[in-house]
């Protein structure tokens, strides 16, 4: 599995279209930074068919929104699928990963800033 991260913020005060915003690469998962500040970050990542993200935990709430595609989200040993327009929160601490059984498209919001477990 590659895994390539653009961290260029979008440009600012320019209309887009969301699906648009990142593209498919085979075998990879993709991610490309919509706005990233040390207050928390949003992120649009693409997964090829048939890649996933490991098991990893974070420590602030994490809002995923899919874009295109369906996605498998576990969290805390509970599988979720997610469908286009369809969005979860993965709770602070909670261990989760993603796999793609298709392509999908997801968009992340991770605030942190006023965090209080």
């Amino acid at each position: 599995m590659k895994k390539q991260n653009d961290n260029v913020e979008l440009e600012k005060a320019k209309a887009h279209i969301i699906i648009e915003i990142i593209e498919y690469m085979a075998n990879a998962v993709v991610t490309k930074t919509i706005i990233k500040r040390s207050t928390g970050n949003i992120t649009v990542t693409s997964f090829d068919a048939g890649e996933e993200l490991a098991e990893k935990l974070s420590p602030f709430d994490t809002y995923i929104q899919i874009i295109d595609g369906t996605a498998e989200l576990t969290i805390n040993k509970k599988l979720y699928k997610l469908k286009l327009g369809e969005g979860i929160i993965i709770p602070a601490h909670a261990r989760h990963n993603f796999n793609a059984n298709e392509q999908f498209k997801m968009i992340s919001t991770v605030i942190k800033s006023g965090y209080e477990d």
